[in-house]
């Protein structure tokens, strides 16, 4: 435990601790399965419940494991689980013992039903269009993915520029689960202060839909206090690869609150309630502000809940909820 003051509030109840970068699916077995970037960075782990707080006491089970060197060897974060045309996959972003932030995204398969104890094959870094002459060239990471009218597509963050970089999201649409079809384009880059402390960050792309609109829930700026969320939304019928569709929120969804003892919450993915009636948003955050040495090796990022409410304008409403700790 890092040595800092814990301010523990009924707003900061993790669900999983020292779980960062979340990823819950909520499967048609009627089963959640978790995973999550641990702090050793080492490993992909799995958990299975039927309920969404169960989560917290499922057993947890280690699937995948860092390689001693060379590709996929340092730096396992962020994982996702989807599952595309009846087969498991999990992309991740990893790094090279020889090089940690060599940082790219790499993709693993289970054709079994049951992904925790079926087995998981290595399909290697993902793949771009042939005419794409940039993604994946550089640190790239966190990619997701979603479905949306028949088609698939992945949303990632890629670095670009000299210096300290900078980190954008792309889009692309795809044409099998490791590979894209078309070329990358770029969605939002960080054009406020509040995408700009520490480092000039987006990353972390998740998507939310309701009958109108499909929202893109992003994290900006550093991983400690600073770290915070922005969103893009574009109507349903939009050309999803026009940057033109999307607008982006002039001000941050969500962001460090202190009197509720909520700090840099970030790095999110939206599932249903149990019954299928309410979306939730599953993110991870501190309970102190100060920390000890380089955010990102801090270990205590808890994965935390909400509950998404919705305007009558068809917006979604992001307000930290009261947790009940068990």
């Amino acid at each position: 435990m890092t040595k800092a003051k814990l301010n523990r509030t009924p707003y900061n109840q993790p669900l999983v601790e020292q779980r960062a970068d979340p990823y819950v699916y909520k499967h048609k077995d009627g089963y959640y399965y978790f995973t999550a970037s641990v702090p050793e960075y080492d490993r992909i782990i799995l958990r299975k419940s039927k309920t969404i707080k169960d989560i917290r006491k499922a057993e947890e089970y280690v699937i995948w494991r860092k390689h001693d060197s060379g590709e996929m060897s340092k730096n396992i974060w962020a994982p996702e689980i989807h599952y595309i045309d009846d087969v498991w996959y999990i992309y991740f972003a990893a790094g090279r013992e020889e090089n940690q932030w060599d940082i790219r995204p790499y993709v693993l398969e289970c054709r079994d039903p049951d992904p925790i104890n079926g087995e998981w094959k290595e399909l290697g870094k993902m793949q771009c269009a042939e005419e794409d002459e940039f993604s994946f060239r550089a640190f790239s990471l966190d990619g997701t993915v979603f479905e949306h009218n028949g088609k698939n597509y992945f949303i990632w963050a890629e670095k670009v520029g000299v210096g300290k970089k900078i980190s954008n999201l792309y889009i692309a649409e795809m044409e099998k689960p490791w590979k894209l079809k078309t070329v990358q384009v770029m969605l939002t880059t960080p054009d406020y202060d509040w995408e700009r402390r520490g480092y000039w960050v987006n990353e972390g792309p998740s998507i939310l839909k309701n009958n109108e609109y499909i929202f893109l829930v992003y994290s900006a700026s550093d991983t400690g206090s600073n770290y915070c969320m922005g969103m893009l939304y574009a109507h349903k019928d939009s050309d999803l690869l026009d940057p033109r569709s999307w607008v982006k929120s002039r001000y941050p969804i969500l962001s460090t609150d202190r009197e509720k003892g909520i700090y840099g919450p970030g790095h999110n993915s939206f599932t249903k309630s149990e019954d299928g009636t309410k979306d939730i948003m599953i993110f991870h955050a501190r309970q102190y502000e100060e920390i000890v040495g380089n955010p990102l090796f801090d270990p205590n990022r808890h994965t935390m809940i909400m509950e998404i409410k919705w305007s009558d304008d068809g917006m979604p409403v992001f307000e930290f909820q009261k947790q009940v700790s068990e």
